[in-house]
């Protein structure tokens, strides 16, 4: 059966479009939002500035265009990704597995993404924080499922609320996320997904 591909116009539009958004992913890491115009974007993406804004409005359009696109990729990929198991355990770690890939293939991305979701430095346009707030905390509700899961199975002990449970091992990839990115080399993000999960799994005080 032939795969069914888009018409040609369609297809050089999807291109352009992502190479626009590339160009101003670029930009954005390297300068910052304030430092970058749409001219700069159009010529480091080798278009007319007259080809942006047949995509977006402006540049605020296109950043958060950029940040909702890319975090809607991330979500699918971790949710493919605790979905490959049905071992509560398991699905855990394909997840701080799953995470710690996405994290060393995007971080230009992933640091306008913390910067948006921790309110640091943007929060440029209404609603947008608030946005990828929401679908955040609807994926550590699918997380706290899991932990929920578990505890039903008798996998886990039930210590805690498992959204608790949830926040705190996302809590704990975060901080080694970032510890990583101010010294990747003295501070590399785990290959081993249970040198993070033993801080939840195994425990501090001896029994």
């Amino acid at each position: 059966m032939e795969e069914t591909r888009l018409p040609r116009r369609e297809r050089e539009k999807t291109r352009q479009h992502q190479e626009i958004l590339e160009a101003a992913l670029s930009l954005f890491s390297e300068k910052g939002y304030h430092n970058v115009t749409m001219h700069e974007i159009a010529k480091k993406a080798e278009f007319a500035i007259g080809t942006l804004y047949k995509f977006f409005k402006n540049k605020d359009d296109l950043y958060r265009t950029l940040i909702l696109e890319r975090s809607e990729e991330f979500y699918e990929a971790l949710l493919m990704a605790i979905g490959e198991n049905e071992d509560e355990v398991e699905k855990l770690r394909n997840y701080v597995e799953g995470i710690g890939k996405l994290f060393r293939a995007h971080v230009p991305v992933i640091r306008l993404y913390f910067s948006e979701i921790r309110g640091e430095s943007f929060n440029l346009m209404a609603g947008l924080d608030s946005e990828l707030r929401k679908r955040h905390g609807e994926f550590l509700k699918t997380l706290a499922s899991i932990f929920a899961s578990g505890v039903q199975a008798n996998r886990f002990k039930r210590i805690a609320d498992p959204y608790f449970l949830a926040v705190a091992l996302d809590g704990v990839i975060n901080a080694f996320f970032f510890r990583w990115l101010e010294e990747p080399e003295c501070h590399p993000y785990p290959e081993d997904p249970d040198t993070i999960l033993n801080i939840l799994f195994k425990g501090l005080v001896n029994q």
